[in-house]
């Protein structure tokens, strides 16, 4: 109570430049009654309250800066509770923001990759269409040339037997040409032989004869 009076009187009569904490006259008159005049105790009375200002003024000060320093803290303390919490609503708002953009990454990846399929599976399709499709022509090639060699076989196979054929023919005819020719080659040769026999056999006869005759 007597700290607050003294705050109160302190910072309350700012415009008086004396302030007394205690009861001056009633200190003076008891220095009197002790046996001291009245400017002895008026002196040691403004000593005393000299001393005593001095004191409770030092202590006031202190107090208020004291004050001042608590409240500093105190506000240090606020502004760094609300740094905090503006921190932690930033942090939560950056994970927001950023499980919101990862999501969206998320998506836009299974978006990609389910295109990326699609073109897999339309470029895998077009493919096999397109090796269905060759196969298809390439049996029918086949098939064309296969029968272009059978074509081809038959027609050799009948011209080779058209070649035996004429061959055989030629053959004949050959054979018939050497009977003809040998033929005629012995009769000439036999008529030959049959002439000169002929004519050795009359020889000789005719010799025989003029031998019989001589006889």
């Amino acid at each position: 109570i007597l700290y607050s009076s003294i705050i109160q009187r302190r910072f309350g009569n700012t415009n008086s430049n004396k302030v007394e904490y205690f009861d001056t006259s009633s200190f003076v008159e008891k220095l009197e009654n002790e046996g001291l005049t009245r400017q002895q105790s008026e002196a040691i009375m403004n000593s005393l309250s000299e001393v005593i200002n001095n004191s409770l003024r030092n202590a006031t000060s202190d107090f208020v800066i004291q004050s001042d320093i608590d409240k500093s803290i105190y506000t240090a303390k606020v502004d760094i509770s609300k740094l905090k919490s503006e921190l932690q609503m930033v942090e939560r708002s950056d994970f927001n923001t950023l499980k919101i953009e990862n999501e969206r990454l998320l998506t836009e990846i299974d978006k990609l990759k389910q295109k990326l399929n699609e073109e897999v599976k339309k470029t895998q399709g077009g493919v096999k269409l397109d090796i269905n499709l060759e196969k298809g022509r390439i049996r029918e090639e086949t098939s064309g040339l296969e029968l272009e060699l059978t074509k081809t076989g038959t027609r050799i196979e009948s011209e080779i037997a058209g070649l035996r054929t004429q061959m055989e023919t030629i053959k004949s005819q050959i054979l018939q040409y050497m009977i003809g020719t040998l033929t005629g080659v012995g009769a000439l040769i036999l008529g030959n032989y049959l002439v000169s026999f002929e004519t050795w056999f009359f020889y000789s006869f005719n010799q025989i004869l003029k031998k019989i005759s001589i006889l």
